[in-house]
């Protein structure tokens, strides 16, 4: 078996032409190929369930059959166990292509149920290149995949650029990605052809996708640790980005937040065992970005949670007027979160990060096997105690504080979650309840706080008038603060 690794980037067609004018491109000589690929399943898509690929690609008068493994997908580079050799066209000799004998015979036993699902018809245009100690196979392909249904034919257009390790580092695979990155915005990508060609197949739209739960090992040392972590909240992120940009449900930019929160959480929690300079760049950077979406999410969560409630408060032309406002700033703040996941400085921020992510090092020689869950009793010790103290000393009714207090919940809410895997889930289940209950509360005075300054830019029809409503709902939500808060004071840890 041969492992491919292979960087996966997208374009817009308008920036081809800048890309081949690269002096990278422009002073090798390049080949081209018309590939056409059949991908075949089972009725009942049972590769697909395994996230396996079985592929014929036709080369003028040649056939390959190709055998793909599931892998790793990592900010766009991905890792894949991979097999292909000649073939008759129909013939699926598993047995003498596959050098995994458990995975042969799985697939055999397949062989006579395997039908076509999907094409993808392109051209490609290919680069040999040396870049870093590197050898580097640089690939344009410019097609479409096509699958034919019950419903009628399907097809969606592929541009992509793949840069392929031949033989090298890894790391020069970034390091090329940024240099052609210079003309023109080469956007990493984690679907493979064969998954978007499955999502075309089975007509499937994007929905909004939440963060998998995280298996860390005793034995990891904390960097190692903090990898895991931050390499899940990438695939979160990237996970959500088609949604933000093109769809409609706004729990896509709820998602995309989070994940960004969870990035920067990670930064905060393991940062005693990462390098200072890559703490301060990588927290600002994810913060800015942060930035540039809470102003859409701010709009949605008023316009979707508060003001249906609010309006009924008022006359039908001062409530008209409100919702025509809340929707137009709200469309505001998407374009403006859209760009900013659209933009070059995003593509370059997440190859960037990736390949930071990837270069760090733990000393794992000298960390003891149990290293890391001591190291993470030590830190949960610290954001507990951090918490305690900020709840003791804060004026719950001062906004400011009362938000220091949510913070610091919210902190200790992250570091738990990437933690929790290394004890059992009942040692934890009444401090995460008591945390998941104080942040619900705080969370939803917040976002009545942030109700309150956005409606001082509205229109002024009835506005004073809901102020004071929010004001009161503030008051209500206060009142069952301490007894919130107590529980979470009492709520029994096992870092203790």
């Amino acid at each position: 078996m041969a492992f491919e690794t292979e960087l996966k980037l997208a374009l817009s067609p308008s920036d081809v032409p800048l890309l081949l004018a690269h002096p990278l491109l422009a002073a090798v000589p390049s080949q081209r190929q018309k590939l056409f690929n059949t991908y075949f399943d089972t009725p009942q898509l049972a590769l697909l369930a395994r996230r396996m690929a079985v592929r014929e690609r036709r080369i003028a008068r040649q056939t390959l059959l190709t055998v793909k493994t599931a892998g790793t997908v990592i900010g766009g580079l991905a890792r894949r166990g991979e097999w292909e050799a000649p073939t008759t066209p129909g013939r699926f000799d598993f047995a003498a292509l596959v050098d995994d004998a458990v995975l042969a015979g799985g697939l055999l036993a397949k062989a006579k149920d395997l039908v076509p699902v999907f094409t993808t018809d392109f051209t490609r245009r290919s680069w040999l290149i040396t870049h870093r100690k590197a050898q580097i196979e640089v690939a344009l392909d410019r097609g479409r995949i096509t699958s034919v249904t019950a419903d009628g034919p399907r097809r969606q257009p592929l541009l992509e650029l793949e840069l392929e390790l031949k033989d090298g580092p890894a790391d020069a695979l970034f390091s090329l990605a940024r240099k052609l990155g210079q003309a023109a915005r080469l956007h990493p990508v984690t679907a493979s052809k064969a998954e978007r060609g499955y999502a075309v197949f089975q007509g499937r739209r994007a929905k909004p996708v939440k963060a998998a739960p995280l298996v860390l090992q005793p034995e990891q040392h904390p960097v190692d640790a903090f990898r895991t972590v931050a390499l899940a909240g990438l695939a979160h992120l990237q996970a959500n980005e088609a949604g933000v940009l093109t769809g409609d449900d706004i729990e896509f930019l709820h998602q995309a937040r989070v994940a960004i929160r969870r990035l920067r959480a990670a930064l905060r929690v393991f940062a005693p065992v990462l390098p200072g300079k890559f703490v301060a760049r990588w927290s600002l950077d994810w913060k800015a970005l942060a930035q540039s979406l809470g102003a859409a999410r701010d709009h949605d969560v008023f316009r979707t949670t508060l003001l249906p409630g609010l309006a009924a408060l008022l006359g039908p032309r001062d409530a008209a007027r409100l919702q025509a406002w809340a929707r137009k700033e709200g469309a505001a703040a998407t374009a403006a979160a859209r760009d900013s996941l659209s933009s070059r400085d995003y593509s370059e921020h997440l190859l960037a990060f990736t390949r930071a992510v990837l270069r760090l090092k733990g000393d794992t020689s000298a960390a003891p096997k149990q290293a890391l869950p001591r190291w993470a009793r030590q830190r949960l010790r610290q954001r507990h105690r951090t918490l305690l103290q900020q709840i003791r000393k804060a004026n719950l009714f001062d906004p400011i504080e009362r938000h220091q207090v949510r913070i610091e919940a919210k902190k200790l809410r992250y570091a738990l979650d990437f933690l929790a895997g290394l004890w059992p889930p009942e040692q934890l289940t009444a401090c995460a309840s008591a945390l998941a209950q104080a942040q619900d509360l705080l969370g939803a005075m917040n976002d009545i706080v942030t109700a309150q300054s956005l409606l001082a830019t509205a229109p002024k029809g009835g506005a004073d008038r809901l102020q004071a409503t929010l004001g009161e709902h503030l008051a209500e939500s206060a009142a069952h603060l301490p007894a919130v808060l107590k529980s979470l004071k009492q709520a029994p840890v096992p870092w203790q």
